[in-house]
């Protein structure tokens, strides 16, 4: 299922960049930690992209209340090109982004504040396919506790079953008592592969 969202009733100014020549990781070389190029590393380059941008920056004159009312709640991956994917422009949604995309207290925290205070009424998480916490476990604590002398105090919240973990989710946004808006809760699996959303019956 792919979303669908109006459009805006007012038509928000073109947000520009500039591509300055950053590789993708993969192709990242390895000679030293951190450098991409013998001209700095890879906060160089977005502080010099953010000049660039700056430059050409026009104040869109919006405030902080998304346009469309909603938080996209999905996982960090560098595949996930979110607003590309649904469509969305500046000033569109909130975005609460984190490992896996799962709903942990802090992002509950977060759509409390984006509800109560900021006026969204919907919530749409996303997962996707292929994500890196289906090939961890709990473990990972321990190993961190064994190498740094702390336990961790959160939760890897790894799964094997995306589309259950989705569930689970949407189960938590549904079932806080922080939230003020719970009825127009979807989730889906984003396929990295396709671009495609599929929803997650909740049932």
């Amino acid at each position: 299922m792919t979303l669908f969202f109006p459009s805006h009733s007012k038509t928000a100014p073109p947000v520009t960049s500039t591509v300055i020549g950053m590789t993708t990781s993969a192709s990242v070389p390895t000679e030293s930690e951190g450098a991409i190029t013998d001209r700095g590393t890879v906060t160089d380059h977005l502080v010099e992209a953010n000049a660039q941008y700056a430059a050409a920056f026009t104040d869109p004159g919006m405030d902080a209340h998304p346009v469309l009312k909603v938080a996209v709640v999905a996982c960090m991956d560098a595949r996930l090109d979110l607003h590309a994917a649904l469509g969305l422009q500046l000033g569109d949604c909130h975005t609460i982004r984190n490992a896996g995309g799962v709903v942990t207290d802090d992002v509950i925290r977060s759509l409390t504040i984006s509800q109560r205070a900021l006026g969204t009424r919907s919530v749409v998480l996303i997962h996707h396919t292929g994500c890196g916490l289906e090939s961890l476990t709990e473990e990972f604590r321990h190993d961190l506790e064994m190498e740094v002398g702390q336990r961790p105090a959160w939760a890897v919240e790894a799964f094997r079953d995306v589309e259950q973990d989705v569930r689970q989710s949407m189960q938590r946004v549904r079932t806080s008592p922080f939230l003020l808006h719970t009825d127009d809760v979807r989730g889906f699996v984003f396929d990295v592969k396709s671009g495609l959303l599929r929803e997650i019956d909740p049932a």
